[in-house]
């Protein structure tokens, strides 16, 4: 069968790298790009570039990639889902609630695949973390940490460090342990001089019971992506910028004797950090996608997901101007 046309509009820092990727992903042809700026980063690869999205949907695409300012996520959407093309829109969905909630249901209606670019999703050692969790390797899950600091990202305009950084750890929280968020409470501050926070530390519920923490900033001079899972058998700590998975056994010898088994702590057991394929994430999400198009099974971020997550993001920033705990709504 004919390769799938796909388009691209927004060349930016993110761009460029969704650029370089469509143009050698098999099965796909990416026939032309756009950004009102031009292509500033040379990532075009002489196709042509036009102005506008409806420029680029008139080239007759079959699916698109959506990597402009998050403010502009609506608009664009919304005339790819009017002129029926299936889109993965970049993280995240849209700026609120309710701009999410319109691009998700234009999608959703006509039928289209949609899919949110949460590549945290797909790097190699939360993807195996979340396939041991599920095999019970750590038992009950009772907590999830998540530290993502690093130094001030220039190409950041129109939102804060909760909905550019930490809707990664929304994500990726709610989706390796399988459950919703229930409540979060929050703080944020500002001290670059922005509009927009540039700190946040959340501690959040979830629905199974498990708690959850985050710390997230743009201001620390080093960088840092770090998820620790601790279950009732030991912890995953995934470093998201080697990609290396950690197992810490809790090395707590199970009693048989019910007499003597009560609980007692944990201690240190077997520490393993393990050899797994290490596939680049932006390469696997574009696969994911490609093969939801073309109607195979494939692991995507949907939109309705990407609507949660806006949703929680919303109720973290909430939560730190009231200074009260939100409740998630269901």
């Amino acid at each position: 069968m004919a390769n799938l046309r796909a388009g691209l509009i927004g060349l930016g820092m993110m761009g460029r790298h969704h650029a370089r990727v469509l143009g050698s992903l098999p099965g796909v042809d990416l026939v032309a790009v756009a950004d009102p700026g031009g292509d500033v980063h040379g990532a075009s690869g002489g196709r042509p570039v036009e102005a506008d999205i409806e420029a680029l949907i008139a080239h007759g695409l079959d699916y698109c990639m959506v990597a402009v300012p998050t403010a502009y996520h609506e608009q664009v959407g919304l005339a790819l889902a009017e002129a029926g093309v299936h889109a993965m829109i970049e993280k995240p969905l849209a700026q609120d609630t309710r701009s999410a909630t319109a691009v998700a249901l234009a999608f959703s209606a006509r039928g289209l695949v949609g899919a949110v670019g949460h590549i945290e999703r797909y790097n190699p050692a939360l993807q195996q973390a979340r396939s041991r969790i599920e095999a019970g390797e750590l038992g009950h899950i009772y907590q999830v940490v998540t530290r993502r600091q690093g130094p001030f990202p220039a190409r950041i305009a129109d939102v804060g460090v909760v909905k550019d950084l930490g809707t990664h750890d929304i994500d990726l929280t709610a989706w390796v342990t399988q459950q919703e968020y229930a409540s979060v409470a929050a703080r944020t501050t500002h001290r670059s001089g922005r509009e927009h926070e540039d700190m946040v530390a959340v501690v959040g519920q979830l629905a199974g019971g498990t708690i959850t923490s985050h710390l997230v900033n743009w201001l620390s001079p080093f960088k840092e992506r770090v998820t620790v899972v601790t279950g009732s058998k030991g912890s995953f700590v995934a470093d998201t910028l080697s990609a290396d998975l950690t197992f810490h056994a809790n090395g707590e010898i199970e009693q048989a004797w019910d007499a003597i088994s009560k609980f007692r702590g944990v201690s240190e057991g077997d520490v393993v950090r393990y050899a797994i394929p290490k596939p680049e994430p932006l390469r696997v999400e574009h696969e994911q996608f490609r093969d939801a198009v073309l109607g195979k099974d494939a692991d995507i971020v949907t939109m309705e997901q990407g609507l949660r997550t806006v949703l929680v993001a919303e109720a973290v920033l909430e939560s730190a101007r009231s200074g009260a705990t939100v409740v998630v709504p269901a």
